[in-house]
């Protein structure tokens, strides 16, 4: 499969033909490409909050509703793109209220025949404790789809191994990101490819880029798209499968090879992912040892 990450601007729309103007640009150029998986950046989906005004966009509490309010739209939108043009796309992340009293950061997946799901972010980052206050949603997932098996790490999920391991099974572990600083670009991409190390699956990262002058929440942001590989046989020394320009909008492609990934879980040069379990015994005998 060829993969499309995209380093993803975010707009000020006046109007929702506008919106969905601009995701029909990107997703064109992208199937036009021949690409077969779209991701998009983490809170993407923030630029919906300019449908209710600049007062609404700049204040913090009331974008968050503002986009959960146009997601609906936002969803349909997308499931009929990836209809259209055969694609599976992840579409950007948003703040969703689903029943509780704060939101989720919640990213949706779309396959072409139709079908749709999502995956919740899982471990919250500093600024969404506070002052964003969202929630942790429900459990990760495993997608099975005509593509592979496709897992989600949004983000911050991405630096944590555990996370990863559940997704041990996936071909592809997707990770959309939104990163103030250079240094959160990297510690997510550090995250992305330690996960593509252990899992020697492919991971693709995805970044919000740009400034946004009218959002409290997400007013500065760097990165570029990239994917990664387990630095072993099939697979570029470096893990880097493809990589953009920091901060330059547009989509980052890269192709994918599945049995490229069964060939280096079963006859890596290491085989990390089938010797993850003896970790287990090792890091729990650890003792201390004073020197004398």
């Amino acid at each position: 499969m060829k993969i499309a990450t995209a380093a993803y601007p975010l707009s000020f729309f006046d109007s929702w033909a506008a919106y969905e103007d601009k995701i029909f640009q990107w997703v064109d150029d992208a199937a036009s490409h021949d690409a077969d998986l779209l991701v998009f950046p983490e809170y993407a989906a923030m630029e919906l909050a300019t449908l209710a005004g600049d007062a609404v966009a700049r204040d913090l509490e009331q974008s968050l509703h503002a986009v959960s309010e146009r997601m609906a739209d936002a969803n349909a939108l997308h499931a009929h793109l990836a209809r259209e043009f055969g694609v599976h796309i992840l579409s950007g992340s948003a703040p969703v209220f689903d029943g509780g009293e704060r939101p989720v950061n919640r990213a949706h997946l779309f396959t072409p025949d139709g079908k749709s799901d999502f995956q919740d972010k899982q471990i919250m980052t500093r600024f969404e404790r506070d002052p964003w206050n969202v929630a942790s949603g429900g459990p990760l997932k495993i997608f099975e789809t005509a593509l592979g098996k496709i897992g989600v790490l949004i983000c911050y999920d991405s630096e944590f191994p555990l996370l990863g391991r559940a997704l041990a099974d996936c071909d592809v572990i997707l990770s959309p990101s939104c990163t103030e600083a250079l240094s959160g670009y990297w510690r997510v991409r550090i995250g992305a490819m330690a996960r593509a190390l252990e899992n020697q699956c492919v991971t693709a990262m995805a970044s919000l880029v740009g400034t946004a002058d009218w959002s409290e929440a997400v007013d500065v942001t760097t990165g570029m798209g990239a994917l990664f590989g387990p630095p072993d046989v099939g697979f570029p020394d470096t893990g880097v499968i493809s990589e953009g320009k920091m901060c330059v909008p547009g989509w980052t492609y890269g192709d994918v090879d599945l049995p490229a990934i069964a060939n280096v879980r079963a006859d890596g040069r290491v085989l990390n992912r089938t010797h993850w379990d003896e970790q287990i015994p090792r890091h729990q005998e650890v003792t201390y040892s004073p020197l004398t």
